[in-house]
């Protein structure tokens, strides 16, 4: 009777506890559900924060103020233009920038920018003698009078289209690269898409019309050669990072291309800053300015990309559609002005260092099951002038090459992974991916130690599903 009394009073007991519980998690709930003034207010502020946040992607580039730069607030008289960081691509002012248009002899840089391949590859050199061709010796326009069969090398006939903007030279060389101008026109195309410009397309290798070509050499097609002004600041920031050495070119301020010529080729950038010290130029020449192409056709109008450097910062310009030879200049200047006096390049991640929390990436088949990771370059952004670096704005995403595809030897700078760093400034968010490498080399583990180590692994994971048993 007594055992019987004692677990009734048990079970009463333990339903009690049940029913304080029941009631206790229906209060909690009600709270949730029925938030007090002061936790919707709290609400309140946090929906208003992230429609900030939504709002700062929209907001004008690094430099810009409020309302940002207009093509009006900077007097502005083009079609198109566009302002780039050349060692982020960071855009820092456009307009109507993604609009394709033609880009006349801006076209040659991508001409300029193949050979230059096939020169740092080896399949020419610069000294390569060339013979021109009827197609080169027939193509009109800015020229240097080529005869089919006369020969120059390489770098002569290289210097005629880069500063003399020639275009039989152009020509000759597309031949002497593909076998055709249109199978050299193929290769244009392909490497616009590696680029990443979304808009080109070309018809030849010059930039000329279509009904400016020697009709026996014509494209069967009615289209015509376009870029927009994002693709040609594109296009030129791939020329100065894969071939910083393009100033020993670009800056030549003439060029005697045969002995029996009367006067020299002269250089159709106005903007050098050599020029300072040339009387009819000196009014364009831009401190720090060393490249790159002028463009004019009655389509294209006048239309100008141009790099300058200046502490230690590589700005792009790109300006289609102005009005005349020297107005393609100035409206130049005024974006590099613009650019130079109101942002600069900061390094947010040095090159070499670890990545917090993940300093290591792991491997198959090596004396170590992981290897040191660092980062293959430095990371930088584009910020306001004077103003500090804040990295509490600064996140990053790392992508590791999968453990079955990293097998031992690694060697030292080897690609192990990614990582993608996003900063967030009141200008918007800027993203740079660089890679990780592996900081050492790393051989194979010996047989031995392979055998031992995946008995090891055997074992681990067989007491862990032993384990999940229970």
């Amino acid at each position: 009777m007594f055992k019987h009394s004692d677990t009734t009073r048990k079970t009463n007991k333990r339903k009690w506890k049940r029913a304080v519980a029941f009631v206790t998690a229906v209060q909690i709930l009600s709270f949730a559900l029925l938030p007090t003034a002061g936790m919707v207010a709290a609400l309140g502020d946090q929906v208003l924060v992230a429609q900030g946040e939504k709002a700062t992607e929209n907001k004008p580039a690094p430099g810009q103020n409020a309302a940002g730069p207009t093509k009006e607030s900077l007097g502005l008289n083009v079609k198109s233009a566009i302002l780039m960081e050349a060692s982020t691509g960071q855009i820092v002012f456009n307009y109507n920038a993604d609009n394709a248009l033609p880009p006349a002899s801006m076209t040659k840089m991508m001409s300029e920018y193949i050979v230059m391949e096939k020169v740092k590859s080896g399949e020419i050199t610069w000294e390569t003698e060339v013979t021109a061709s009827e197609n080169a010796s027939l193509t009109g326009g800015s020229r240097i009078f080529l005869a089919q069969g006369d020969k120059h090398t390489v770098k002569d006939l290289y210097i005629a289209m880069a500063i003399g903007s020639a275009n039989d030279a152009t020509v000759a060389l597309a031949e002497q690269i593909a076998g055709s101008e249109q199978e050299f026109v193929k290769i244009m195309n392909d490497t616009a898409k590696k680029l990443g410009m979304e808009t080109a397309h070309f018809i030849n290798s010059t930039g000329l019309g279509r009904d400016d070509m020697p009709d026996k050499f014509k494209p069967q097609s009615k289209e015509e050669t376009v870029m927009s002004a994002t693709d040609v600041a594109k296009l030129v920031r791939a020329i100065v990072v894969d071939h910083p050495e393009f100033n020993q070119f670009t800056t030549i301020q003439n060029y005697k291309f045969r002995e029996r010529d009367q006067s020299p080729i002269v250089n159709l950038n106005w903007m050098l800053e050599a020029n300072k010290d040339v009387p009819s130029f000196k009014r364009y020449a831009y401190q720090g300015l060393d490249g790159m192409k002028t463009g004019f056709t009655d389509e294209a109008m006048y239309c100008f990309a141009g790099t300058a450097m200046r502490d230690n910062m590589r700005l792009i310009s790109v300006v289609m559609g102005t009005e005349s030879t020297g107005a393609r200049f100035t409206e130049t200047a005024k974006l590099l002005d613009y650019g130079f006096g109101n942002v600069e390049v900061k390094q947010a991640v040095a090159s070499k260092q670890a990545v917090q929390g993940h300093e290591t990436a792991p491997i198959k088949k090596g004396v170590d099951t992981e290897i040191a990771a660092v980062t293959e370059s430095n990371v930088s952004f584009v910020t306001d002038k004077g103003t500090n670096f804040d990295d509490s704005n600064l996140t990053k995403e790392v992508k590791l090459i999968p453990e079955d595809e990293l097998v031992a030897p690694i060697k030292s700078g080897q690609k192990v992974g990614t990582v993608t760093y996003t900063y967030k400034a009141k200008g918007g968010e800027q993203k740079q991916t660089v890679n990780l490498v592996a900081a050492e080399d790393m051989e194979k583990g010996s047989w031995w130690r392979l055998f031992f180590r995946a008995i090891k692994y055997f074992f681990v994971d067989l007491f862990k599903s032993i384990g999940d048993l229970f």
